[in-house]
């Protein structure tokens, strides 16, 4: 395996007994979702995704990123949340978070339709001047607001640009298999669609479709990714926590948050995990946050986030508990330079590496956040390869499951994401919510 917990630095904040104590919870949990018995058991696809994904299809998106690659020097991809997070986290880890600014024989790569903004928007179209532009839109419905705006802007601008039949090329969909405006529309024009699985929800969907056709259009090999998750899905079946990294991480969580540390910081040394972990943020976050319970999910890049948020982690609120990502071999390797005049008085690194200095950081960090009594556990990845970060995503889509179970939770759904969108859809006045507008605007003194 390419993963490997280490709970060293826990020993002073979780007790053996604790783990005997919670083991049948994790037990039980794991029983739930082997067996489809417990809440959102619809949602379940992901479980064993790695070893039985649609091969036709994954041909088939295979030979769509080629085409996109050959065709294109922009890719656009339109999607929300689930839609979109994963697919670029893994391209920012694998690839570089500056990917659109590196010489390199794939398209840039932009994401459009996550968010509201004008600035947003028109920023991703002036940089679509003067190149060929290709669209993957991917919704389940096709009538999110956010990528729907975002999908209209986009296809006007790919007629315009090479017409009908030329924009049909370079339109890609990814949405449900048989149902819901996108799929029809889509049949209708004569776009290529891909399938957003009804038994996966969005933020689990990074290793379908929704995710492998912007990650393989980067250049990635998304067999690797998907033999990565295959490993860790056998490797990750026994209940033995002593046995079961992933299920000792969920137990982990459970455990301290029973002793009031409600906020989990995961955090890295390396700037190109940051929209990783903004996926893991949204994993986490929408399955535990309801029924008044959950780990809030927070996260920080070291060592640039010490100097703005390591006051607070060493001696705020004692709320906190970290998870450290430790990646091993990065590849790349840099030695300090010498300064004949050591004016910085850093002689003392001259001639070591850069990583030597981080893990030493790290080291340092832990065992001072330790000391302010933050509990720390570390996530060992051997490196940054597509097989070892498909084990990493399958180890926390897994854990996330048996830790929402734990929790007595539905770690599948997502109630409270609904309420915004009704009363933005009333103050909008969409038809069908003009009694909700008239209330909403009493409140609001419209």
């Amino acid at each position: 395996m390419s993963i490997k917990l280490n709970t060293h630095y826990l020993e002073s904040f979780i007790q053996p007994h604790e783990f005997e104590r919670i083991a049948p919870e994790v037990r039980m949990a794991d029983d739930m979702l082997r067996s489809k018995t417990g809440a959102g058991n619809d949602f379940l696809g992901w479980v064993d995704l790695p070893d039985r994904y649609d091969r036709e299809e994954f041909a088939r998106i295979q030979a769509c990123a080629e085409k996109i690659r050959k065709t294109c020097q922009v890719l656009v991809v339109i999607g929300i949340g689930g839609s979109y997070l994963g697919a670029r986290a893994v391209i920012e880890f694998l690839k570089s978070p500056n990917y659109n600014l590196l010489p390199k024989e794939t398209p840039n790569i932009y994401f459009a339709g996550n968010s509201i903004s004008s600035d947003a928007l028109t920023e991703i179209l002036s940089l679509c001047e003067g190149k060929d532009v290709c669209v993957n839109v991917i919704s389940k419905s096709g009538t999110t607001t956010e990528p729907a705006v975002a999908f209209r802007v986009f296809r006007n601008l790919l007629e315009e640009k090479y017409g009908k039949e030329g924009a049909r090329e370079r339109i890609f969909v990814t949405t449900d298999r048989a149902r819901g405006t996108l799929k029809q529309f889509s049949t209708d024009a004569g776009y290529e669609t891909f399938v957003v699985p009804d038994d996966v929800g969005g933020r689990f969907s990074v290793l379908t479709a929704v995710g492998l056709l912007p990650i393989a259009a980067a250049g990635i090999d998304i067999l690797k990714l998907m033999e990565g998750a295959a490993a860790a899905s056998h490797a990750y079946t026994s209940t033995d926590l002593d046995r079961n990294d992933c299920y000792k991480y969920a137990a982990i969580r459970n455990l301290l948050y029973r002793k009031g540390k409600s906020v989990e910081i995961l955090a890295g040394y390396e700037p190109f995990a940051a929209m990783f972990h903004e996926w893991w943020k949204q994993l986490y976050g929408e399955s535990e946050g309801k029924d008044g319970k959950g780990v809030y999910p927070a996260s920080v890049i070291f060592s640039t986030d010490l100097h703005s948020l390591g006051q607070f982690i060493q001696d705020g609120n004692r709320i906190l508990f970290e998870t450290v990502i430790d990646i091993a071999d990065t590849h790349r390797r840099f030695a300090i330079p010498n300064d004949p005049a050591n004016i910085d008085g850093l002689n003392f690194l001259s001639g070591k590496e850069l990583d030597d200095v981080k893990k030493t950081a790290m080291l340092g960090t832990v065992l001072a956040h330790v000391d302010g009594g933050v509990p720390n556990t570390v996530i060992e990845v051997s490196e940054r390869s597509e097989f070892a970060l498909g084990e990493l995503i399958y180890f926390f889509e897994l854990a996330c499951a048996v830790s929402g179970y734990v929790l007595s939770v539905n770690p599948f759904d997502q109630p409270g994401v609904e309420s915004y969108k009704k009363n933005m859809f009333a103050l909008l006045g969409k038809p069908g919510y003009e009694s909700m507008r008239a209330e909403l605007a009493k409140r609001l003194n419209y």
